[in-house]
């Protein structure tokens, strides 16, 4: 992890501390503010799947299954596919009966505390979808998949540090930083007190491959 300052924070660390922050911030909101941080959060990953196609080809619901629990579900799907019934309808049956979906405060702040590791508590599964209907799953039996940052994990992260977050997004074929590859985003400002200097918050990827976890690349102005 890059410095933050003068403080170097390790990637687990970070993600840690805004979780904790966006858990304290939510708390304290009242009513309205957390039912707007809830209709965000539904918007993002558990989006309604009858409307938002003239805007977006595909459409990905997040659930979330505990890790103690995937053989269970394995196997309660193994039992449908014995049935006749298609792989990823079994999946897809299962993992919306029996696992969490991302659709408010809580249930984002269990999200975004995996990191794709073995400690994780949860893996993330994922339900892609067209028009059409179901069009994939991935269940991550790996659980190597990671939460990325999204603005709501980014103005969590600038409350923390009481400093406004600008991200930088590099992309295309080798995610150069160029002049017509770079977009800067508006900043995120933190609740409260602005203390010290912005936060560069730099975003890499190429092509059809998804950015990394913010939080990876981070960078700050001396």
């Amino acid at each position: 992890m890059k410095a933050m300052g003068s403080v170097k924070v390790e990637a687990k660390e970070l993600r840690r501390r805004t979780v904790k922050r966006f858990v304290e911030d939510f708390g304290s909101d009242d009513g309205p503010g957390r039912d707007a941080v809830d209709e965000a959060i539904r918007h993002l990953y558990s989006p309604d799947l009858k409307a938002g196609w003239g805007i977006h080809v595909v459409q990905e619901v997040k659930l979330l299954a505990r890790k103690e629990d995937r053989g269970g579900l394995d196997v309660a799907i193994q039992e449908l596919v014995d049935l006749g019934i298609q792989r990823e309808t079994a999946a897809e049956s299962i993992y919306k009966e029996r696992c969490i979906l991302v659709n408010d405060g809580p249930s984002w702040a269990k999200y975004m505390s995996i990191s794709g590791s073995p400690e994780d508590e949860h893996d993330i599964i994922t339900l892609q979808y067209t028009e059409e209907g179901l069009l994939s799953v991935d269940e991550n039996q790996c659980g190597h998949a990671a939460a990325f940052g999204d603005d709501i994990a980014i103005e969590s992260l600038a409350s923390e540090f009481k400093r406004e977050v600008y991200v930088v997004q590099a992309h295309g074929s080798d995610a150069m930083v160029d002049e017509e590859n770079c977009v800067f985003f508006l900043p995120h400002r933190p609740r409260g007190q602005i203390c010290g200097p912005p936060i560069f918050l730099f975003m890499k990827g190429t092509g059809d491959y998804t950015f990394l976890f913010y939080f990876e690349w981070l960078y700050s102005i001396r």
